[in-house]
């Protein structure tokens, strides 16, 4: 039963009366959600950016170690030179390995991501690029 128009426009005046401040908690409670959110995108990025700095290198010293007459020591190097002039504070703690059977060689890049959130490391990172060896074959007749 629907109480009078009266009494219904009373209760709906001090119902509203009632609610002041429910914004302001409301947004103290969501605004921490956002934040870590907005937070976790960040972090997320970084991580991202710092791979594909890893992998880059990487692939570019796997260019210099796979060429006519190099070595693993030469895609290294060159890998090491990528990252001196792109990783930044974006990869720190780098180190660069590379590796070759005779056939095959491969350049493998790791570090850790910076960190935006406080308290925890930054993120480990492990990219490699491998390839074959150029060398000169005689045609099979």
């Amino acid at each position: 039963m629907k109480p009078p128009a009266r009494r219904w426009h009373l209760w709906r005046q001090r119902h509203w009366r009632d609610d002041r401040g429910d914004t302001s908690i409301q947004m103290a409670i969501v605004f921490p959600l956002v934040l870590l959110a907005t937070l976790a995108v960040i972090q997320a990025s970084l991580w991202y950016y710092a791979r594909q700095v890893a992998l880059t290198a990487a692939r570019e010293g796997l260019t210099a170690a796979r060429a006519y007459h190099s070595t693993p020591a030469d895609g290294a190097a060159q890998a090491r030179r990528v990252l001196g002039r792109t990783a930044g504070d974006s990869l720190r703690g780098y180190s660069v390995a590379a590796t070759s059977d005779g056939q095959r060689v491969r350049v493998g890049v790791s570090g850790t991501a910076l960190s935006m959130i406080p308290g925890i490391p930054g993120l480990h990172i492990r990219q490699s690029a491998s390839g074959p060896v150029e060398r000169w074959t005689v045609p099979e007749g």
